[in-house]
């Protein structure tokens, strides 16, 4: 269904648009803009706040060079209250007043794609030409915010090109997709994207063009070839079966069956060409629940299964939701779930709480799908370093999971509520979680044995026990290339990188930890929380043998974070540069420690 764009664009009440040059608007017009920039800058940094913030952190952050902070800071504070229109803004804490007012910036970050679109300032940078020089510690948060909200219009235009392909738009699509590539042409899944939608639409010179421009693109810019992600777009449409079909709903029934019983004996081209059938067969029956239930099976598989196969199950993802309106809560919650989960796997953790928002209301009181959700949404809470809630969530989803009788989803819940605990500095408590996860995967699921083997061998090495980690952390690397799974990989062997440098081998400690950040990558659906976390150990040895790639390492890690939101690896990333002499990353990474509820990152910025 195509969105009314008049319905999703800003209301006419208080309008704050701070994408692009920032302005502020009443009533559908214009307000006469502040003098100087620092308002502007308060005013972002106001909305991007997720509590109230201290006076003192605005003084020290945007007027620290003014001889006197305090009183710049009231100046700026009542432009602010002019410019908005209201007698707020006042007191110990500052935070933007309650009342409703439409900002852009959660318009991107938080609604659906249809509202996003309609943003002025969509792909455009936060404060768009101002700088801040002399405030150096903002000047780092901006430039964090701004990579952050680059990947957020990213997002958005890349689930608005596969929601139109759901729903047939392929013209529209292709648009969608062409914008995403101008705004990142680097990234496979996005030319993989444009290359599909302009197949679907039937310009198929067009998808051949764009294939051999983008191997062309790779090849000059990178060095190397695109994967099989782009040799899949142009050939796979995801209902389109090895025979002719129709047979009937008991076709499309025993096509399924045999699908999911052939991907979970490790036949997967088969399992794939099963529910392709089966997605035909179902197409053939007209039977709404049918058609979603195999376009969710599909999609699934490609995003669970499949390597580096997530683009193409998100696209049958959107279709099982696009043809199963209504027709069935329940897979309706599993679709949104499963997208969630791809874009949980990508760092774009916006979109995944959104989807599974959206999931969970539709899951009703099936207890194995509420566990699911939650493990999920748990997951990406921990990941952008909102433990408190994380912890909580994943304990919710273990009782789910448990009362369900569903050990592979108990063992996946024990295993991301072990390394939130972990990260978090309780060491007894995650041990506990974790031993419990590996204690189940190895009753029945081997292949996810690698995950918590490698969580549970990190914690044997923060207790001082590296003979103990090295042993396990060599299993879970052994089994996770006999697998091929390149988290797995990339997790174990960052461990042992790190058990290296305990050993006092920081050469061959920067070796291992290089070829791990590789290996985490090495597929375009990667898990990328993997790729940073490797990334910050390998910055941890390189700042400490002072090596001259440390700085390259740095920006790469920071970009990551930056771009994702994956907060305690942002903050990490300015200690590893302050580290180098750095002052200004040194404040910035205390400014943004302190919005993280973690006492073990507190003690490493000296909080």
């Amino acid at each position: 269904m195509t969105p009314q764009a008049p319905n999703d664009a800003p209301p006419l009440g208080l309008a704050i648009h701070l994408l692009g040059p920032p302005r502020v608007e009443r009533g559908g017009r214009a307000v006469p803009a502040p003098r100087g920039h620092k308002v502007w800058g308060l005013l972002a940094y106001l909305a991007r706040s997720e509590a109230p913030v201290s006076r003192q952190q605005l003084a020290g952050l945007l007027f620290e060079e003014a001889e006197d902070p305090l009183a710049a800071l009231r100046w700026n504070l009542s432009e602010l209250r002019r410019l908005l229109g209201t007698a707020e803004l006042r007191g110990e804490l500052i935070a933007l007043p309650p009342a409703p007012a439409y900002v852009d910036l959660n318009a991107v970050l938080s609604g659906s794609w249809a509202q996003a679109l309609c943003v002025p300032g969509l792909g455009h940078e936060l404060l768009e030409g101002m700088n801040f020089s002399g405030s150096p510690a903002f000047e780092v948060w901006l430039a964090t915010e701004r990579r952050h909200l680059q990947a957020a219009a990213e997002a958005v235009l890349r689930e608005a090109a596969q929601a139109r392909m759901a729903a047939g738009a392929m013209a529209e699509a292709a648009t969608l997709a062409g914008r995403l590539v101008r705004h990142n042409p680097l990234d496979e899944n996005y030319q993989a994207l444009l290359v599909r939608s302009l197949a679907a639409a039937g310009d198929g010179v067009g998808a051949a063009r764009q294939a051999a421009a983008c191997r062309e693109l790779f090849q000059r810019e990178l060095g190397v070839q695109p994967g099989a992600t782009l040799d899949a777009a142009l050939g796979t449409l995801t209902a389109a079966p090895t025979a002719r079909p129709a047979t009937g709903r008991a076709a499309a029934l025993a096509q399924l069956e045999a699908g999911e019983a052939a991907i979970s004996a490790g036949a997967l081209d088969a399992g794939l060409q099963c529910l392709r059938r089966a997605i035909a067969e179902a197409d053939a029956t007209g039977d709404a629940v049918l058609r979603a239930r195999t376009r969710v099976a599909l999609g699934g598989a490609l995003v669970r299964a499949a390597r580096g196969r997530d683009e193409e199950g998100a696209t049958a993802l959107h279709e099982a939701l696009e043809v199963g309106r209504d027709a069935s809560p329940v897979l309706a919650a599993a679709a949104c779930r499963e997208l969630g989960y791809v874009e949980f796997l990508r760092g774009r953790y916006e979109r995944t709480l959104a989807w599974l928002q959206r999931a969970r209301p539709l899951a009703g009181e099936d207890r194995a799908e509420l566990a699911r959700i939650a493990t999920v949404c748990g997951s990406a809470l921990s990941d952008t370093a909102h433990y408190a809630a994380a912890i909580a969530l994943l304990r919710e989803a273990e009782a789910l999971a448990a009362a369900a009788g569903d050990n592979k989803q108990l063992a996946y819940a024990l295993s991301m509520l072990g390394r939130a605990l972990l990260l978090h500095g309780d060491l007894d408590a995650a041990g506990d979680a974790l031993d419990r996860s590996v204690a189940l995967a190895q009753q029945g699921w081997t292949a996810f044995v690698p995950w918590p083997q490698s969580l549970r061998a990190e914690l044997d090495l923060l207790r001082g026990n590296v003979d103990a980690a090295a042993n396990r952390f060599e299993h879970a690397f052994a089994l996770g290339c006999q697998i091929g799974d390149p988290c797995w990989e990339g997790m174990a062997g960052r461990g042992l990188g790190r058990v290296a440098m305990a050993r006092g081998e920081p050469r061959r400690a920067v070796e291992i930890l290089t070829d791990a950040v590789a290996r985490c990558v090495r597929l375009p659906d990667a898990y990328l929380w993997g790729k940073a976390y490797a990334l910050d150990a390998l910055c941890d040895a390189a700042v400490a043998q002072v090596m001259p790639q440390a700085s390259a390492w740095i920006n790469e890690m920071q970009d990551l974070a930056a771009r994702s939101g994956m907060r305690e690896f942002t903050v990490r990333a300015c200690l590893h540069r302050a580290a180098l002499g750095d002052g200004a990353s040194a404040a910035a990474a205390r400014l943004l420690a302190g919005q993280i509820d973690n006492p073990t990152l507190h003690a490493l910025a000296r909080l």
